[in-house]
This record gives C-alpha cells, sequence and structure tokens, in this order.
C-alpha cells in the first residue's frame, strides 16, 4: 500500500525563502545568523565550539532531534577544511552522546541530506542530523497520514540537551 501524501505547500515557500538572498559568503543565511546567537532556548543554539555548532531542529522528526552545523558557510563537505571536518564530526558525537544521556533512546539516526536533490531543506549550509529513535516511535500517524507527533516542546528540549552538553563537558 502506498503512502498518501498530505499538501504542504506552505513548506516550499519556506525553503525558498530560507536560501532566497543568500550570498556566497552567507550572508542572509538562517544558520550563519543562528552561529552568532547566544546559547538558549529562544535561539535553539544548543552548544558550540571553535568549528561547529548544535541547534535544535525547528521541524523535528522527534524529541530531541538536533543539526549540528559547520561555524563557516559552507554548502558541502568537500569545502571544509581538515579542521573543520574533525570538528563538525567531533561535535556530532558530543552530540549523539548527549541525547543518549538526555533521553535513553534504542538508537539514533545520524546523517546528513546533501544538495536539494539530496533532500536538503537549506542545501547552502551543510548540516547533520542526529536524533535519537525509540523501538516503535514511528506510529499509525506517520504510518497513516505522514504525519509526525512531537510529544515535547522544544524549549523542554533545549533544556534537557543543554544540560547533557554541560555534564560532558
Amino acid at each position: 500500500m502506498a503512502l498518501e501524501r498530505i499538501y504542504a505547500g506552505w513548506r516550499r515557500r519556506y525553503v525558498e525563502q530560507a536560501s532566497q538572498g543568500v550570498t556566497a559568503d552567507g550572508a542572509g543565511c538562517i544558520f550563519c545568523e543562528l552561529e552568532g546567537a547566544p546559547i538558549g532556548a529562544a535561539s535553539g543554539v544548543v552548544a558550540r565550539d571553535e568549528h561547529a555548532f548544535v541547534v535544535l531542529n525547528a521541524f523535528p522528526y522527534g524529541s530531541g532531534h538536533v543539526l549540528v552545523l559547520p561555524r563557516r558557510h559552507a554548502a558541502a563537505i568537500a569545502d571544509l577544511d581538515e579542521a573543520e571536518s574533525i570538528g563538525l564530526w567531533r561535535l556530532s558525537v558530543r552530540s549523539l552522546r548527549a541525547i543518549e544521556l538526555a533521553y535513553r533512546p534504542d538508537g539514533a539516526n545520524l546523517g546528513a541530506n546533501l544538495g536539494v536533490a539530496g533532500g536538503a531543506g537549506i542545501p547552502g549550509h551543510l548540516h547533520l542530523h542526529v536524533l535519537p529513535r525509540w523501538g516503535g516511535d514511528t506510529n499509525f500517524m506517520t504510518a497513516v497520514a505522514e504525519t509526525r507527533v512531537v510529544n515535547e516542546d522544544l524549549a523542554v528540549t533545549f533544556e534537557k540537551l543543554h544540560a547533557a552538553f554541560e555534564r560532558l563537558s
């Protein structure tokens, strides 16, 4: 049985606007704007280090879903220098550890949607997804209506993950 699709035309406008007017150096990029934002629930920035930062996914697949991004505006993995590449991976591993500490999931997903054809909603700024998973967390809403039910407010997610990052420091 093929899954039915729920029309979400509003999402296309968001994706187009998110990348509209972004220059090669990242001016106008929503992720570059978040890179300089203070760590806090209002910004969604959970942690940062010299080369990368972690932000809550504003459209999470589930509770605890974060994005790990290089601090410098770069669209592709090949655009990163060695220190940035190592830093991105190091903070991705730290994010996974924080998620495990905060949520005790049964498993996790870690991955990247590279380029428009790869499914990247904002293809101009490379980002990795890190999210906890539990047995049975894909319920009837996803199977029947292609809709996700996220049972936690982003402010609560921030508090859990920020505390976990602090414990890992």
